[in-house]
């Protein structure tokens, strides 16, 4: 207790510290540091600015106040299912990212919670086994169209209450090109993927390119990550005059010749069952333009079937931000 008082103090002084100036200032160990701030993590006392190997800790002049009690089942499914990011890049995860949400926004709390839960229970019935069935939205897209299936994990993003978690781990993971939180991503949905993979009967994968060069592709870290012994087909993205992303294209015929142009299938081995990979699907237009290569290349012995981390729920929607 008198080394948390002392922690305090120092830092109420100096505005802010290192657990490295809080070591050498206590003459305790960096573990003993470590301990200590962890517990004034946990209840709030200190927030912290940064990441390793530089942090710095501050004292939390607005600590959240004491929740009003939510009955169980709503409480679960906000503590399931809800992420809020603040402007300040702070992960707050259910509950307590709610509150936050809804104080930011000055909104009753305790209504509010019930508003979600009904939303995320609608949005929840296109869900079965874990995957929403996206064939209906590219059939009613395309004339023609050479996926068997389309699932997506999770919407990109819900009525009122806007990105989902899993859309907003997308979207800040390809954003920040922050390894670490691309890891959590894929920690999330590797067992997703690869129960669909083993259910499905895959034999090869296929992982749609990035448009957009960047230091760190998630794409590429996703395949490293999940460790796949499924063959993989070789998939690229061909470079033109300008590197137009399909993100910034809100015309259905100029995705869909964009994808023509951009995605090449340079693989001529012979596939059984094929699971084709992508982030995000507003249009569908290049997993589906992708398939179609396959299709008349002739190297796909059974179905192609599409996955997308995240997707649009209406018809033809652009998810423009990733």
């Amino acid at each position: 207790m008198k080394t948390s008082k002392n922690i305090l103090d120092f830092i109420t002084t100096n505005k802010q510290a290192t657990g490295q100036e809080l070591a050498e200032h206590l003459g305790i160990t960096d573990r003993a540091v470590r301990k200590q701030l962890f517990s004034l993590l946990k209840n709030n006392s200190l927030i912290k600015k940064g990441h390793p190997p530089v942090v710095y800790y501050q004292i939390n002049d607005k600590q959240t106040p004491i929740i009003e009690n939510l009955p169980i089942k709503i409480f679960q499914i906000i503590e399931k299912n809800y992420l809020f990011i603040t402007p300040s890049g702070k992960k707050l995860n259910g509950v307590n990212g709610f509150f936050a949400w809804c104080q930011k926004q000055n909104l009753s709390f305790k209504k509010t919670a019930n508003e979600y839960v009904d939303m995320v229970k609608k949005f929840s019935k296109y869900k079965k086994n874990g995957l929403i069935d996206g064939m209906s939205k590219i059939k009613s897209t395309y004339k023609n169209v050479f996926l068997d299936n389309l699932y997506y994990l999770d919407f990109y993003s819900i009525d009122r209450f806007g990105k989902t978690k899993l859309g907003q781990l997308l979207l800040y993971a390809k954003q920040s090109q922050q390894e670490s939180l691309i890891t959590d991503l894929i920690d999330d949905i590797a067992p997703d993927i690869k129960k669909l993979i083993e259910e499905k009967n895959i034999t090869s994968v296929g992982f749609i390119p990035p448009t957009v060069k960047r230091q760190v592709q998630f794409m590429t870290v996703l395949q490293k990550k999940l460790k796949l012994k499924t063959r993989i087909i070789n998939i690229k993205k061909i470079k033109a005059d300008v590197a137009v992303p399909q993100k910034s294209l809100s015309k259905l015929s100029d995705r869909i010749e964009n994808a023509s142009h951009s995605i090449v299938v340079s693989d001529n081995s012979q596939h059984g069952n094929i699971l084709l990979i992508d982030d995000a699907v507003g249009s569908g237009s290049t997993l589906n333009e992708t398939a179609r290569q396959i299709r008349e290349k002739g190297i796909c012995d059974d179905k192609i079937i599409g996955l997308a981390i995240t997707g649009s729920f209406k018809g033809f929607d652009v998810i423009s931000e990733v």
